[in-house]
């Protein structure tokens, strides 16, 4: 007789903001019976992952954390990877998180079995079930490679930032830079004085402002660690702020022609090259890409080993990088290293092709290219699952964060409601996830991520925005305060599988509307 495979309460897919921030709050309502599944050896997640040099967060330190767990000892006021990092292992360990999760368990697949009730989760150690499943695989979670002819000929060292070789010396070489996104803007500044050349290809220029970045004093960190209210309203102080750009972004896009001047002044205090300062000088409107920020960038691309190239790639050959220019002059570029800032799949994350319904097609194929969830959480033929970070929620001017503890905040909510009635299956109605996007669609319009003039990784190859959540986030959190059972199909499977009585008992806590 096959041994049944170990089962538990909730799946969680990922170890990072998302993943951690959903099991502390199970383990905060009692609730025990939950797996982690992490690919990698460490908690993290895209923290973990992209350790390049220079790797920061562009969101104030104070609002970048989990608000049951701020963090006092933060250095600056815009954290560097290593802190962030290693802030998400410490909350890991404290709140018991670590003691469920399963490294090294890279999902396979998901598949709904409605007969039992149950999610059957295969992984590269094996297989797991679950009542319910929470992916916290965030939009962040995978490279995006380019399809660019002969990239696989490269015969030098070729990395994505995200899966940076800290073994390759870069020092003396000519190294090529495809792309200019987030990455890049913190990279290229700190591996420019160790090249001998460096060539940056660059598509489309972005707007990039100056960063007010500094220490944080002593005396600072004393306040925040013996009075915490001090921290909780510098924390507001810098969400109200920030919450203060949909403004722009979303309501009267003219009000960003302030920060476009803001930006072109950056340009100029920067790079005194004629040439150069209109390669870098954008096109569009400020908003339509993410915003980025740098005092060093400009500095590194004026130094004389520095150069931007604004033709278009057409190939990769054994030891060069060869553009075509508008009058279709060929010219090729030797590099011996080739570093690729192209940032992720967000707009078509690779978890989705992993987790199958009851009639076997994937949740990617569900969707097809417009990808959508009811409050960017749940999605409807998609039985007692959870997508956190899902479509539409995310931002380019605040915390990420908060988001998704609005979301886990609606999840724990819709557990407690299913445990509190006896019920163990759910899922979103068609009719109530379409009205939801038809909303979203109708508050995308008019904004900058519309109306801006760039082609940005916002976009899905409809010109769709299914990344960003259009207003400000507090509507979003308001929106996911309460469950709304009355957007559910909801159901009692007890007689074939699901939670155990005790479990019932320690979720049922909590409200609904």
């Amino acid at each position: 007789m096959t041994e049944a495979p170990p089962h538990f309460r909730v799946a969680i897919i990922g170890s990072g903001f998302a993943g951690i921030g959903m099991a502390v709050r199970l383990k905060q309502a009692g609730l025990k019976d939950f797996v982690v599944l992490e690919r990698a050896d460490e908690v993290g997640g895209t923290w973990r992952d992209n350790s390049y040099p220079g790797a920061a967060c562009d969101v104030p330190s104070h609002l970048y954390s989990f608000s049951f767990a701020l963090n006092p000892n933060w250095s600056r006021s815009f954290s560097p990877q290593p802190e962030i990092f290693e802030y998400m292992r410490r909350v890991a360990g404290e709140y018991g998180v670590d003691r469920h999760v399963r490294y090294n368990h890279d999902v396979k697949s998901a598949h709904w079995e409605p007969e039992d009730n149950r999610w059957r989760i295969e992984t590269e150690r094996g297989t797991v079930t679950a009542q319910f499943l929470v992916s916290g695989a965030g939009p962040l979670a995978d490279p995006s490679y380019p399809d660019i002819k002969g990239l696989e000929t490269f015969e030098g060292t070729m990395f994505h930032s995200a899966d940076w070789d800290h073994d390759h010396d870069l020092t003396g070489r000519r190294i090529a830079v495809i792309g200019t996104g987030a990455s890049a803007i913190q990279f290229v500044p700190r591996i420019q004085p160790k090249a001998g050349k460096l060539t940056l290809f660059q598509r489309t220029a972005p707007w990039v402002m100056f960063r007010h970045d500094r220490d944080i004093t002593k005396l600072e960190s004393w306040l925040y660690r013996n009075v915490p209210l001090a921290q909780q309203i510098a924390r507001k102080s810098i969400y109200w702020g920030r919450e203060s750009y949909i403004l722009g972004f979303a309501k009267n896009p003219r009000l960003l022609s302030v920060v476009e001047a803001l930006g072109r002044a950056n340009i100029n205090r920067s790079v005194k090259d004629p040439a150069l300062r209109a390669k870098l000088t954008p096109n569009f409107r400020a908003g339509c890409k993410r915003i980025l920020m740098s005092n060093d960038y400009y500095p590194a691309l004026a130094r004389p080993n520095a150069d931007v190239v604004t033709d278009g790639i057409v190939e990769i050959r054994p030891n060069a990088v060869v553009t075509r220019d508008a009058e279709g002059r060929e010219t090729e570029h030797e590099v011996d290293t080739i570093i690729l800032g192209t940032g992720f799949h967000v707009t078509d994350p690779p978890v989705a092709q992993r987790i199958f319904n009851a009639e076997g097609r994937s949740m990617s194929d569900h969707w097809g290219d417009d990808v959508q969830a009811f409050r960017g959480t749940t999605v409807a033929g998609f039985p007692n699952a959870f997508v956190l970070a899902g479509p539409n929620t995310g931002l380019g001017h605040t915390s990420q964060v908060f988001m998704i503890e609005a979301q886990i905040r609606y999840t724990m909510q819709a557990l407690k409601y299913l445990c509190r009635n006896g019920l163990d299956r759910m899922d979103v109605r068609p009719q109530a996830q379409e009205d939801y996007n038809e909303m979203l669609a109708r508050s995308m319009e008019g904004t900058v991520w519309v109306t801006g003039g760039c082609d940005s990784w916002y976009l899905n190859e409809n010109g769709r925005n299914t990344t960003l959540w259009p207003t400000f986030t507090w509507n979003f959190a308001l929106r996911t305060r309460w469950f709304d059972p009355h957007n559910y199909d909801l159901r009692i499977d007890r007689a074939r599988g699901g939670g155990s009585r005790r479990s019932d008992r320690v979720l049922a806590g909590g409200r609904a509307r």
